[in-house]
């Protein structure tokens, strides 16, 4: 029974630690630009091939949770993370910089996948899910400071990265001592018949998760952009600081953390459900990019970014935690496995997208595109 507590706890340093490296790749991507003499364009490729990652893992975490287990399956997430955060630190040639993101995103969809799964599986998951999620917006805040600390220090936009490997060296021994008593457990059949058909095909028959993937799509696609190019837009289209921005955009990221801690438990409190919650988080998203959009001085950014991050914070773990409810119990690992992995397709082409406008039109389309994807994200969700 003390183990429950420990488990959980760790599921929260996962998503502290893979929230971290999310959050620094938007100060990093300055430094990466002229070390490796790119522009924003070839950068978008670093979120493209770890959104391919991101995406073969949905259709192999399934299958690999029924062979593995949860303690198995966590570790070789941890195990991948930790070699591509490797590899990132020794400042490889650029071509292997994209073929380790591609390593990255994968074992990063494997750790996320396993912990939500598993949280799923707890009494009230829909409060923890928020939780675990604002843990992911907790490092998410501290990465930029992190980075930018580093990078003034003059220790290199590697040394992110062997810090992200450093940390992740408990992440992989806790999964395993502390899931010895695993959530879910390999499958007896599986073992027995290795061509036992995987339920990806069952969860794939499920229209309600094309519609979640999709919408989450949309939405990793608004939270991403902005995360990643409001430092670049700061700095490069409104000349803010340098520690100024940095500060911003953490202050984007504790904005999402907040969210998550507290919108939930208040709109419970008021009845309003989960419709009516994300409509309105939607609609604050909205509302925050028109302010910073039309209201350029550092004070509206700061003010804007974090009400942009609080308003998006929910609506991610609230919508995976309506999984038990549209698809049957033995079919909730592989559709939560295909929604986190396929959503993070939103990863690959918006913040591409992002940096395509950026380099063609300037940094000041970050805001107009932001809000249409946003627009996008009100349709799919109605």
């Amino acid at each position: 029974m003390k183990q429950i507590p420990l488990q959980q706890w760790l599921a929260f340093f996962g998503f502290v630690l893979i929230g971290a490296s999310s959050g620094a790749v938007g100060v990093l991507l300055p430094s990466i630009s002229s070390y490796y003499s790119v522009d924003k364009s070839v950068l978008g490729l670093l979120f493209l091939t770890s959104s391919v990652g991101y995406f073969l893992a949905a259709f192999s975490t399934g299958y690999l949770l029924e062979r593995l287990g949860m303690r198995k399956f966590l570790m070789l997430g941890a195990f991948t993370f930790l070699l591509g955060a490797l590899t990132l630190g020794l400042k490889p040639p650029f071509t292997v910089v994209l073929a380790t993101r591609f390593l990255f995103g994968f074992g990063i969809a494997l750790i996320e996948t396993g912990l939500n799964a598993y949280i799923l599986t707890l009494p009230r998951n829909t409060s923890l899910l928020n939780s675990l999620h604002a843990f992911f917006g907790a490092g998410a805040l501290i990465g930029p400071l992190i980075a930018a600390a580093l990078i003034t220090a003059n220790w290199g936009w590697n040394s992110v990265y062997l810090l992200l490997t450093v940390l992740s060296l408990p992440l992989l021994l806790g999964f395993a001592v502390f899931f010895t008593h695993q959530t879910s457990e390999p499958s007896p059949q599986a073992e027995k018949d290795p061509a036992t058909p995987s339920v990806m095909g069952a969860v794939l028959r499920l229209p309600g998760v094309w519609w979640a993937s999709l919408f989450l799509l949309i939405y990793v696609g608004v939270e991403v952009s902005l995360g990643n190019w409001s430092y670049s837009f700061l700095v490069e289209g409104r000349h803010q600081q340098i520690v100024l921005s940095s500060w911003i955009v953490s202050g984007y990221w504790l904005g999402l953390t907040l969210g998550r801690f507290t919108l939930v438990a208040v709109t419970e409190r008021l009845g309003i459900g989960t419709i009516g919650l994300i409509t309105r988080c939607i609609i604050g998203t909205a509302i925050g990019t028109l302010v910073v959009w039309f209201l350029p001085s550092s004070f509206f950014a700061a003010l804007g970014f974090c009400w942009i991050g609080f308003c998006l914070g929910p609506i991610y773990p609230t919508t995976v935690a309506l999984m038990p409810t549209i698809v049957p119990s033995r079919l909730i690992s592989s559709a939560v496995g295909f929604l986190v992995s396929s959503s993070i397709l939103g990863i690959a082409l918006f913040p591409w997208l992002a940096g395509i406008l950026a380099q063609q039109i300037g940094i000041s389309s970050l805001l107009p595109y932001s809000l249409v994807l946003t627009c996008f994200m009100l349709l799919s969700w109605w």
